[in-house]
């Protein structure tokens, strides 16, 4: 009896330990580095709203204050947004017209999303950028620092509201690969500044 118990044990742990697992549903995430496209005064934007004849591929413009303007909707705003929040938005507004309106907002022209670089650069200028760029692409896309150009004070000015950030940018320290925190994403509107 006691070898049985033994066998019968063994092969309930040797059945287990073989069997198939069951199928599972692969999972799919965004990759950790997928930042979501945050609309710009500029931006070019078509938005419909499903089953609405009247409200079809209607295209505006953001404004420059960042308020886009909707039939029924009224004005949004747009700017700061990525376009499922900018959807939601405008269909609760619409919910009080349409029952359970479906909205899509599809992005036409990414006119908003510039940056500045100016000072000692090859090419200062204003710069458009169909996605999100560092400092060292931005100083890239300038043709790179001039001879003249002072690479430990260059500088990354950004308006928040009424105020203004400012983020030191260390150009050789950056490019020897020390304190790349410092190489950070761009924002629209942000301006590189090169002494």
């Amino acid at each position: 009896m006691k070898h049985l118990l033994t066998f019968i044990s063994f092969f309930l742990v040797f059945t287990v330990a073989f069997a198939d697992p069951k199928p599972t549903t692969p999972v799919i995430e965004k990759p950790a580095g997928v930042v979501n496209y945050l609309l710009s005064p500029g931006d070019f934007i078509e938005i419909s709203v499903w089953k609405e004849e009247s409200m079809q591929k209607e295209q505006t413009l953001v404004a420059p204050d960042g308020n886009i303007t909707f039939p029924l909707a009224g004005t949004v705003m747009a700017a700061g947004k990525p376009m499922s929040a900018l959807e939601e938005a405008i269909a609760l507004k619409l919910a009080d017209y349409i029952a359970d309106p479906v909205v899509t907002v599809k992005l036409l022209q990414n006119n908003g999303h510039t940056i500045f670089v100016i000072g000692k650069v090859n090419k200062p200028g204003q710069y458009p950028a169909n996605r999100r760029i560092d400092v060292m692409q931005a100083l890239s896309l300038a043709g790179g620092l001039t001879v003249f150009a002072d690479d430990n004070s260059i500088h990354v000015l950004r308006r928040v509201g009424n105020d203004v950030k400012v983020f030191p940018f260390d150009y050789k320290d950056v490019l020897d690969g020390e304190h790349l925190e410092q190489n950070i994403l761009l924002e629209a509107g942000d301006t590189v500044t090169v002494p």
